[in-house]
């Protein structure tokens, strides 16, 4: 012992192990938190690849709709008469 001290040896043992503990573990902790954080991202960009698919889907189902409904309110054959009695 370097220097007497007026706290018990066993005391001064166990702080010095419970630090030594903790600067043990702190690169474990460390990776456990960066995995935690790139599974969190990893799960985030995942949902919004999904959303936006989804949304996608909608976008283009409504654009089908409303060009078949344009399609079917067409009359052809009165456009085409039309047509030719202005263009005579």
């Amino acid at each position: 012992m370097a220097f007497p001290t007026a706290v018990n040896s066993q005391i001064t043992d166990s702080v010095t192990q419970s630090n030594l503990q903790v600067l043990g573990i702190a690169p474990a902790v460390a990776m456990g938190s960066l995995y935690q954080a790139t599974a969190q991202a990893l799960a985030n960009a995942a949902h919004n690849a999904t959303m936006a698919q989804q949304q996608m889907y909608v976008a283009a189902q409504a654009a089908t709709t409303a060009g078949v409904a344009l399609l079917y309110s067409l009359n052809t054959g009165t456009t085409a008469a039309a047509t030719i009695k202005i263009l005579r």
